[in-house]
């Protein structure tokens, strides 16, 4: 068992994966960032225009902070194409779950270091497994089906 199973396993369900497959069994809507395939240091921004996604020399507008958090941590994976929450009040308490998901694998990196050297292929190999697992779930359609019977609709 590699060391990258290892940490998978011990965080279980709080794996990023697991936990966007989660998000996608509701109703999303696909997005797009124009961001390398890598493991990037991307930056919240609050501007006179509002709040804004730095990754690299990019900058993505974002309707609110929630909504900024949650793409961090997709352009942190270098993840380009994935599903957002259609509905907004579950954009924070996902970001909360991913962001605190992704602080658990890297404490966990760190206890299972080697050397500095082992600790950053340790992390690059998470971080290229997550992109290729979130890669098969996929981004799903650009927006929901409103196929549902409601009152005006039957």
């Amino acid at each position: 068992m590699s060391v990258v199973d290892d940490i998978r396993a011990s965080l279980g369900n709080n794996w990023l994966a697991d936990l966007y497959q989660e998000v996608r069994n509701g109703r999303t809507r696909s997005y797009h960032l124009d961001i390398p395939e890598k493991e990037n240091q991307p930056e919240i921004l609050h501007t006179l225009l509002g709040i804004e996604l730095k990754v690299g020399n990019r900058r993505f507008a974002c309707p609110d902070l929630a909504t900024a958090r949650y793409l961090r941590i997709f352009a942190r994976i270098g993840c380009s194409d994935f599903a957002v929450p259609y509905d907004i009040t579950r954009i924070s308490v996902v970001a909360d779950a991913m962001d605190t998901a992704w602080h658990q694998m890297l404490l966990l990196v760190q206890r299972h270091k080697t050397s500095a050297i082992g600790s950053a292929r340790t992390r690059s190999a998470m971080v290229r497994k997550l992109r290729e697992e979130i890669r098969e779930i996929g981004p799903g359609d650009a927006m929901p089906r409103f196929d549902r019977e409601t009152k005006q609709r039957k």
